[in-house]
């Protein structure tokens, strides 16, 4: 878990280059990630990681983040519901987790743990997600 040794720092100092300032018509979501890649790594909420996640931002450094609040609470209602977290998290590419492969395993071992009733308010097309996920490992009662 490398890059948690890096909480003091911000995603502008560890994945250059620095975004400039956006243009005035820049959307709100962009406004919100340029301004999330300026916060240090320790201080990232679990909405904020949820946006990064999502939006594919600097992920061998929030991927690690994300993934430690997961195995604490897998469903963690982040943002928009519960599950969302876990949900942006397993849909990272497969580049990535090729970097992590340590959490991917932990990660996985905690989403097959989850028990069916656990996933039932997940919106559609988190089986899929999970599934996928979850490649080849043993499967839980959420994408079975």
């Amino acid at each position: 878990m490398g890059p948690l040794l890096h909480l003091d720092r911000t995603l502008d100092d560890l994945d250059p280059p620095r975004r400039p300032a956006p243009p005035s018509a820049t959307t709100h979501l962009a406004r919100k990630v340029r301004a999330l890649r300026r916060v240090p790594l320790g201080e990232l909420r679990p909405a904020d990681l949820c946006t990064l996640v999502s939006q594919q931002v600097a992920l061998p450094y929030v991927v690690p983040l994300a993934v430690r609040l997961l195995l604490e609470e897998p469903l963690i209602d982040a943002y928009f519901y519960e599950g969302d977290l876990l949900l942006a998290t397993v849909g990272v590419p497969a580049t990535v987790w090729a970097l992590l492969p340590d959490l991917a395993d932990q990660l996985r071992a905690v989403v097959s743990a989850l028990p069916g009733s656990a996933c039932a308010g997940l919106p559609r097309g988190a089986e899929d997600e999970i599934t996928r996920f979850l490649a080849g490992g043993q499967r839980n009662s959420c994408t079975t």
